[in-house]
């Protein structure tokens, strides 16, 4: 398996030219100044810009006059422009704007054959966004899901992997993985994982929605056939709005809605009338309806130029610098931590001591003001840009206090 390659080959982005590390930037969020807020994978807060684009397009409404045919369109183009840049995509037309994670999953979901006998591969303890429609997909078509459960091992990310890999053959239809585990951010090899799964001639799903944003990701890289991130978490964007990349498989596929916008020339009003059966080029069949959301949509746009400002993998160092020490430390007090090649800085799972109450552990954070998740058996903690010293020296009085 590609383990002795570490997590060099979970879809990082090409070497970008040296920038000045990011120092702590709480002064782009409204955070109150009480509180240790280390639960960006639960959902961000929401930045100073995005909140004010959001208001334009409430103010936006109130002389709706002033909206004309192209406003229909124009911030959608944008938004997709944005988030290939994000990915690495050379054509934004690939880009759809979804509602959710599901919206995208349930497109592949409709338009993948999978026949009796062959094999849909998931991770264990996945994001129920992507598992529900293959579990349908598997029930209608007489097929099998395959889950590959995280070993219990003390190499588990690369062992993880390498299962997963090993659970790809002949009878595989479809691969449906995140990049990083929303529990613990196990990291997963997809160049490997997408090698093995285009040999199989299977569809390869993409759920980004824990990593686009804070770690670099290159969709030419791995080669998904359909990436998708909703917005609210690490794209640091309003809740119900997202963006997939849709590849060559599904280019001809059927939409989920037959929307007007998604027809051709849509953008001639006055000719809605005459029904068109084509579509506009690219994934914009795939658009949700009203997809042009005066608030959300603006909002979206402000955060993805947030985020390509700050860069992913600034973001990404940023953690990582942040977070070290405490990890080691962790570690010595007898939590479980993924060793680093296979997991990342911005979302990690710390897993509590054998007997330890993971509930009293919870109470107690809380108590602390420090915000973070229990996911399975983790207490998972997601940083960000907004968080300093402050913040982990809070956690690390908690977790010292709780072993002690």
């Amino acid at each position: 398996m590609a383990g002795s390659s570490a997590a060099g080959a979970t879809a990082t982005a090409p070497a970008r030219p040296a920038a000045e590390a990011l120092s702590c930037m709480r002064h782009e969020f409204s955070l109150p100044e009480s509180g240790h807020y280390l639960n960006c994978a639960y959902m961000s807060p929401l930045p100073r810009r995005v909140e004010a684009a959001g208001l334009a397009g409430l103010y936006r409404k109130r002389a709706p006059q002033a909206i004309g045919p192209r406003d229909f369109f124009e911030d959608a183009d944008r938004v997709r422009a944005l988030f290939a840049q994000l990915i690495g995509a050379p054509d934004p037309l690939r880009v759809t704007i979804v509602p959710a994670v599901s919206y995208a999953i349930a497109i592949a979901a409709r338009n993948t054959p999978c026949a009796p006998g062959q094999t849909i591969v998931v991770s264990g303890e996945q994001f129920p966004s992507n598992v529900h429609a293959w579990r349908r997909l598997a029930t209608r078509a007489g097929a099998r899901v395959r889950t590959v459960a995280a070993p219990e091992s003390t190499t588990r990310g690369e062992d993880w992997n390498a299962a997963l890999i090993e659970a790809i053959d002949e009878t595989t239809a479809i691969v449906a993985l995140p990049h990083v585990h929303w529990t613990d951010g196990t990291r997963f090899d997809l160049e490997s994982i997408g090698r093995k799964a285009r040999r199989a001639g299977a569809a390869f799903i993409i759920d980004a929605t824990q990593s686009i944003g804070a770690l670099p990701f290159d969709v030419e890289a791995a080669g998904p056939d359909l990436v998708v991130a909703a917005a609210y978490k690490w794209l640091l964007g309003p809740y119900g709005i997202g963006a997939a990349w849709i590849g060559p498989r599904y280019e001809n596929a059927e939409p989920l809605e037959e929307t007007w916008i998604g027809r051709a020339a849509s953008d001639d009003f006055q000719g809605l009338v005459n029904y068109r059966d084509d579509y506009q080029p690219g994934s914009a069949r795939f658009d949700v309806g009203e997809r042009s959301n005066f608030i959300l949509t603006p909002m979206f746009e402000a955060a993805l130029g947030l985020v390509l400002e700050l860069r992913p993998d600034r973001i990404q160092d940023y953690c990582r610098k942040l977070v070290s020490s405490a990890v080691a430390e962790a570690g010595s007090l007898g939590f479980g931590v993924e060793h680093e090649s296979w997991r990342a800085s911005h979302l990690f799972g710390l897993r509590t001591p054998a007997g330890f109450d993971p509930g009293a552990l919870q109470a107690a954070l809380q108590r602390a003001g420090v915000s973070a998740s229990l996911r399975g058996s983790a207490l998972r903690l997601s940083p960000h840009v907004y968080n300093d010293e402050a913040d982990i020296a809070a956690l690390m009085r908690v977790l010292r206090d709780a072993v002690g």
